[in-house]
């Protein structure tokens, strides 16, 4: 009884619990209020991630062709549609992935038109379900979302299985609707996805929450009773026997400007020794961290050092070569960037020629683009065509694209003695070509995807010919979206304008004269994204090249 008075009446007791208490409230509160914000936001981005999977997979099936896939007509497009979400299926890692046309009488039936099913990704046994399979319709439910869809009411519907039997675990499953060209709902469409990443996220949610409250509670205690009591209750006493003994002997005692760093305890001059040992501190760590800025700074620039002699720099590249003219450019818009350009020869007769635009910028973007780049030319000198070389770096760099990064790029690989050139395009900006004689114009060709997305992409090649006096221009989108500070683009049109201003130009003047319309136009904005040229001037063998007419 004497021990739990003394800790009641216990200011050190009394703070110590209180702060306890306190915490514990406070975790549990914040505990409840991130649980269910957590919750809530993971199954709003689910369901609208999933509902663009579903978006994604409709586009894949004709919505003509429904009527036909039942009656048993064109039966090789229903088997190459089934392949495609089939396959879809397993790389989406989604349990079902079902077409169903609905009884619209009263929503309670339906027929089966494709079914694709992935048991791996959840443990289930489903079985799928053949062509022209009739079902009746789950529940209410589900009856009224397949109204909403038919009658295009939404885009689409979500329905939620948290609680499942017979070896169905929880799941949601997201329908859309596929159209045929008239733009009626001619079936729908579902996809059936876990919620196991769900539970998996929030279970070490709860468990790091409910260890760190503990610990805070734990840490909290122990820094109170060795804290407080050193800082306030031991200062107090002393403040208070010294009155005490003032109040006796009514002496000048020991001074008790030292007593504690607290203002209220220690007064003036406590104070201003509390203010010098922050100022010191304050010094000491600015200093820290300037040091550590000026490291940073340093480290950047020898990087920016070693991206830019990763790629030619040096003017004119091929001092013996009078059959063209190249000149290239980068400006990163932070100390270093994600764009690059590229050229060499392969042999004699051949010149590769590349520029790309990595997603992102800075530090990330800069070792991205130095590995494509190395694989590019790696794979450029081993030999091949453009997109056979695409295609082989877009293999392996999808194999260890754990930052899931992407880049875009246009590689093309002239024949000297003829002028031809044999390119591929991945998602790349339009190259800009000059006839001889004639004017900048875009070369609008055939886009593939950029290199990175995805798995499997097989690019194409196509060719042109750049006759003796012709040029070409390739740039990343760092030129045309150019931005001033009335957020307006710089633009297709001001960059072809800036090359026709002098179409006789060489590849230096004309990466110049790009260069100095967009400064103009921009004026003092900030550089928001890198900026690359390269320009070539084909001027064939001695004497081939064309005059312009007059």
């Amino acid at each position: 009884m004497k021990l739990f008075h003394r800790l009641r009446v216990s200011m050190a007791a009394n703070i110590i619990g209180a702060i306890v208490i306190v915490l514990s409230l406070f975790g549990i509160v914040v505990s409840t209020i991130g649980f269910v914000s957590f919750t809530r936001a993971f199954e709003k981005e689910y369901s609208e991630t999933t509902a663009h999977m579903a978006d994604t997979a409709a586009a894949m099936v004709n919505g003509d062709s429904i009527d036909m896939y039942l009656s048993g007509r064109k039966a090789m497009e229903y088997v190459m549609t089934r392949a495609d979400l089939d396959d879809y299926c397993k790389k989406m890692s989604v349990s079902l992935v079902y077409i169903i046309k609905v009884d619209r009488t009263d929503y309670g039936r339906f027929v089966s038109v494709f079914n694709s099913v992935n048991n791996s990704v959840d443990d289930t046994e489903y079985v799928e379900w053949e062509l022209g399979h009739k079902r009746d319709t789950t529940n209410d439910e589900y009856r009224r979302k397949y109204r909403s869809i038919y009658e295009q009411k939404s885009a689409s519907e979500t329905v939620y299985r948290t609680n499942t039997t017979d070896g169905v675990h929880p799941h949601i499953t997201t329908m859309v609707p596929v159209k045929n060209s008239t733009g009626s709902v001619a079936a729908i469409l579902c996809i059936q996805r876990p919620m196991r990443e769900l539970y998996d996220a929030r279970r070490p949610y709860l468990i790091t929450v409910a260890v760190s409250t503990l610990l805070l509670a734990l840490a909290s205690s122990v820094f109170a009773a060795f804290y407080i009591r050193k800082q306030v209750v031991l200062p107090l006493r002393r403040l208070s026997a010294e009155a005490t003994r003032f109040s006796k002997e009514n002496t000048r005692g020991e001074t008790l400007e030292r007593v504690s760093r607290f203002e209220e305890l220690s007064g003036l001059a406590t104070s201003i020794d509390t203010m010098e040992g922050e100022m010191v501190s304050y010094i000491d760590n600015l200093t820290a961290v300037t040091a550590e800025k000026e490291r940073i700074g340093a480290e950047l620039s020898v990087a920016r050092t070693i991206q830019e002699n990763s790629i030619p720099n040096i003017f004119p590249p091929f001092p013996g070569r009078r059959e063209f003219d190249i000149f290239a450019v980068m400006d990163p818009a932070k100390e270093v960037g994600g764009d690059f350009y590229n050229f060499f020869l392969i042999d004699d007769d051949h010149l590769a020629l590349t520029i790309g635009d990595v997603s992102g910028k800075g530090v990330p973007a800069a070792l991205f683009m130095m590995v494509t780049n190395i694989l590019i030319s790696d794979r450029t000198k081993a030999g091949g065509t453009p997109a056979s070389i695409l295609t082989s770096i877009n293999a392996d760099i999808c194999r260890r694209n754990k930052a899931e990064m992407f880049v875009t790029v246009w590689l093309g690989i002239l024949e000297i003695s003829t002028g031809r050139v044999t390119a591929a395009n991945a998602g790349h900006e339009y190259p800009v070509i000059r006839r001889p004689g004639g004017r900048f114009e875009l070369l609008k060709d055939r886009h593939g995807f950029v290199v990175g997305g995805m798995d499997g992409i097989c690019y194409k090649d196509y060719d042109f010919t750049l006759e003796p006096g012709a040029s070409l221009f390739i740039y990343t989108d760092g030129v045309p979206e150019a931005t001033d500070a009335d957020s307006r683009m710089f633009g297709v049109e001001r960059m072809l304008t800036a090359l026709n201003r002098d179409p006789q130009a060489g590849a230096e003047e004309m990466l110049r004269a790009v260069r100095r319309d967009v400064d103009g136009f921009v004026k003092d904005a900030t550089q928001f994204d890198d900026l690359t040229m390269l320009g070539l001037t084909f001027r064939g063998k001695p004497g081939e090249e064309k005059q312009p007419e007059e």
